[in-house]
């Protein structure tokens, strides 16, 4: 056991792809340590304006802001949420700006009837360090039952919701419309697909992670770039990136083989969000002390912004 876990740390570190052969595909680098050891169990990020990221814990109501190095910026309480399960934190366009959107979406026995969105406006610097209120709660409902999720984002390309299921195999998308979900109550989210491209465990797996092998090729988190031409996927293994080109709808393109980027090392990533300018993915996990993982894209890994539709940073 001991040779078989040094072999594949040896993989790991030169980033050898799955089908064994060392290429161009970009490598994760530490960026730094998430400085605020409140963060304990890391299970959302998501990019703001300003070069900050909002990052919250599993199960409170604490929301952080940090650097893209991890340096702590402040934190702040959201009064008026509920904390069941929080699982993902996505951003989208508002009436009078930028809303942050927490996923309190988890559900690991599969047996809530309603999950709940909560949305709030997105803080500026100088208020960092106070509480915030929700400003609009909205109870979904998935329409086959009540569904394990831990992976939520917002398209532009769309004006969709997405959340992607993590139990199910192949993970299953759901989607809403941000402009339905801002307006009601009470919504039923719309089964778009399934999305096979995610690779199952292998037998390594499961032997250098006993019990946790079974699930390394689950969702734990999503990103979709600013201008809606990429997703990020990250699982307990691999991070999986999906390109969307501008005459497809994501249905579509989550069809495609994605680019599978093993790593970061660890175990426990449940966080990913792009950079704000779409060319960086940042990846952090559920343990303390938690790294800071920065993937750099290459320019032609990275589609060109023109004509895309997008919102205000």
């Amino acid at each position: 056991m001991t040779h078989l876990k040094l072999f594949l740390a040896a993989v790991l570190a030169i980033g050898i792809t799955p089908l064994g052969i060392a290429g161009e595909t970009p490598q994760f680098i530490v960026a730094g340590t998430l400085e605020n050891r409140r963060i304990d169990e890391a299970s959302g990020l998501q990019a703001g304006r300003g070069d900050v990221f909002f990052v919250h814990n599993d199960e409170k109501r604490d929301i952080f802001v940090i650097d893209p190095s991890g340096r702590d910026l402040g934190s702040f309480k959201l009064d008026g949420a509920r904390s069941r399960d929080w699982e993902d934190i996505a951003r989208a366009p508002g009436p009078n700006g930028p809303l942050l959107v927490i996923g309190d979406v988890g559900d690991n026995r599969a047996r809530r009837k309603d999950v709940e969105l909560f949305f709030f406006d997105e803080p500026r610097p100088d208020e960092f360090n106070r509480h915030h209120e929700v400003i609009h709660t909205v109870s979904l409902r998935y329409p086959d039952g009540p569904r394990d999720t831990e992976s939520m984002a917002y398209d532009p390309s769309s004006g969709m919701m997405f959340l992607l299921t993590k139990r199910d195999r192949p993970p299953r998308l759901y989607g809403v419309p941000l402009a339905t979900a801002l307006a009601e109550r009470r919504v039923e989210a719309e089964f778009l697909a399934e999305v096979p491209g995610f690779r199952p465990p292998t037998a390594q797996d499961i032997l250098v992670q006993p019990g946790r092998g079974f699930y390394v090729s689950q969702p734990t988190g999503m990103d979709i770039s600013p201008d809606g031409r990429r997703a990020a996927v990250i699982t307990y293994r691999s991070l999986y990136l999906f390109e969307r080109c501008s005459d497809e709808t994501w249905v579509e393109a989550f069809q495609k083989a994605p680019i599978e980027i093993v790593g970061p090392p660890g175990t426990h990533q449940e966080a990913v969000a792009f950079s704000a300018d779409g060319y960086s993915v940042y990846v952090t996990t559920e343990r303390r002390p938690a790294p800071l993982h920065r993937l750099d894209l290459h320019p032609e890994q990275t589609p060109q912004r023109k004509n895309h539709k997008t919102f205000p940073r």
